[in-house]
């Protein structure tokens, strides 16, 4: 099981992601358990004030470290120290735009954990006291900015959680979703959908058949499993090829996939 705590100054923010789909099945299961911090909470003034202006000037309001810290002393981490040396099983991740690129592979690494801390950043961010004094790690979800972390949060919580072994009804499918690594298809075994290699996904296709003069292609309703594996394959190739092409330099390719790259770049 793993143990999410969310640092927010919107407690109310996670009643609607938290409560559907993966994420509720996840938690319905004891496969993660959820704890929503409202930072308000931690602070000492009567106005409960969680952020002030940076020193040197600047626009914007900065999240001030007391509240901060305060909200994750009681709960007993390891300190900073020995959390970058993998001690405790256990991470303190701030989200910022600043942050490392979350990815399928960062998910897969904090689905092996047994606690985690997401902290939401807001405004302009953090005092920079919170990234090198208490997180491990800074974490963005994509190269543009929000106003604050929370959906940042939401999406790493359902990517993370299902990883976790029964908390998606069919786990195979979870191994051949796009930007899954894996080995190349050659040596993946006689599975008609193989695994994505760290590829877009496949296009899919279901019932009716024809669909607005939009027809099936015809190598899916052969029942030729081979046959299907490649062309799945190679499709898979062609939209990374399109949409995503930077994806082509970490993928587990076999020798088939860069014939057939070479020929679909060849016109």
């Amino acid at each position: 099981m793993i143990f999410f705590h969310i640092v927010t100054i919107f407690p109310d923010f996670f009643r609607g992601p938290l409560d559907y789909g993966i994420t509720r099945r996840a938690a319905e299961m004891g496969l993660v358990k959820i704890a929503v911090h409202d930072l308000r909470n931690f602070t000492r003034d009567r106005h409960r004030t969680v952020d002030d202006r940076p020193f040197g000037g600047g626009e914007g309001m900065v999240l001030k470290p007391e509240p901060i810290f305060e909200c994750l002393e009681p709960l007993g981490l390891r300190v900073r120290d020995e959390r970058l040396r993998g001690i405790g099983n256990e991470s303190v991740v701030v989200l910022s735009a600043q942050g490392q690129r979350f990815t399928q592979q960062v998910a897969s690494e904090l689905s092996a954990l047994d606690r985690i801390v997401l902290i939401c950043g807001r405004y302009e961010g953090v005092d920079e006291r919170v990234v090198e004094g208490l997180a491990d790690r800074e974490l963005s979800i994509g190269d543009y900015v929000l106003s604050g972390g929370e959906l940042g949060a939401a999406v790493i919580v359902e990517a993370v959680a299902r990883l976790l072994p029964g908390a998606v009804g069919n786990e195979a499918s979870a191994r051949q979703e796009s930007f899954t690594a894996s080995e190349a298809p050659e040596n993946a075994g006689p599975d008609s959908t193989c695994g994505s290699g760290g590829l877009l996904d496949y296009p899919h296709y279901t019932r009716p058949a024809e669909f607005r003069g939009m027809a099936v292609p015809e190598v899916l309703l052969n029942g030729n499993h081979e046959q299907i594996r490649r062309w799945r394959r190679e499709q898979a190739l062609k939209k990374t090829l399109r949409n995503r092409p930077d994806l082509l330099e970490g993928a587990a390719l076999g020798e088939q996939d860069h014939e057939i790259l070479k020929r679909i770049r060849s016109g």
